[in-house]
């Protein structure tokens, strides 16, 4: 199947050869039946099949003009209907391909070069993306997971834990992809809970996410001291001597109040 389409390191293309691997990957989208499903990076549609067979309305999203013309051959259901799109997903407006508040499940054996900025653009659909699992480097694939208080913690953990539940599923070995990349990969997913506001200002919240990150060594009175407006001072609190690895999502926003006023 793989001699089909070249791989492109320059998209960090690895196709998935296992297709027991690809089955359960597919699978974790069983409880969303009836949902639509927009699959990142398809390749040759190696994980498409079995959301197709597991009966799921899937539209697909392929950069490479190769993949595109190896899924419109083997793919006749999806030609037919337009449901193969040439374009990035990074720049493409999701709200558009499901409109009027559509919710809809997100896919993919992502690329390893830019899977945190996937994630990043699924956080701007958070109302409408119930559920986005798939396949990334172990070591992102952990961090997304990372609770409170371990070294993986970082930006998109707090971001991404304050809209969803995140579950690391299984580790998936180098050798079962071609061309097998340098490290391990982890499938996760995550499934949309049920907070509609934070309880602060969302963009504040962000700006001190990752101003705090940005110098993650440091203590949050350190680091933080930038957001502060000429002649204020930081809140009293004994969060200001954590570093932003070992604060909950809570925590993050309780900070955010605290600096707000």
């Amino acid at each position: 199947m793989s001699q089909n389409v070249r791989p492109k390191k320059a998209l960090g293309q690895h196709f998935l050869t296992d297709l027991n691997i690809a089955r359960r990957i597919a699978a974790t989208l069983d409880e969303y039946r009836g949902l639509p499903v927009l699959e990142v990076g398809p390749g040759m549609g190696v994980l498409t099949r079995f959301l197709l067979e597991d009966g799921h309305d899937v539209t697909v999203a392929e950069i490479d003009s190769e993949s595109v013309e190896y899924l419109r051959q083997h793919f006749p259901e999806l030609a037919q209907g337009t449901r193969i799109l040439e374009t990035d997903f990074l720049q493409m407006p999701l709200d558009e391909l499901y409109k009027d508040g559509q919710t809809f499940c997100v896919i993919g054996n992502y690329p390893y070069n830019i899977s945190s900025q996937i994630f990043f653009h699924v956080l701007e659909y958070k109302d409408q993306v119930v559920c986005c699992s798939g396949m990334l480097q172990k070591e992102v694939a952990e961090r997304l997971a990372a609770p409170a208080g371990t070294k993986a913690r970082g930006i998109l953990s707090v971001l991404l834990q304050a809209w969803y539940d995140v579950e690391y599923l299984f580790t998936v070995d180098e050798h079962v992809f071609n061309p097998p990349p340098k490290v391990k990969s982890g499938v996760i997913r995550l499934r949309r809970n049920d907070v509609t506001s934070l309880g602060c200002d969302e963009r504040a919240f962000k700006r001190v996410v990752k101003t705090a990150f940005g110098q993650r060594r440091k203590q949050l009175r350190n680091s933080l001291k930038p957001l502060l407006a000429p002649g204020a001072t930081l809140p009293e609190s004994p969060m200001m001597s954590m570093r932003p690895e070992q604060l909950s999502v809570q925590q993050w926003i309780d900070l955010t109040n605290a600096l707000a006023r």
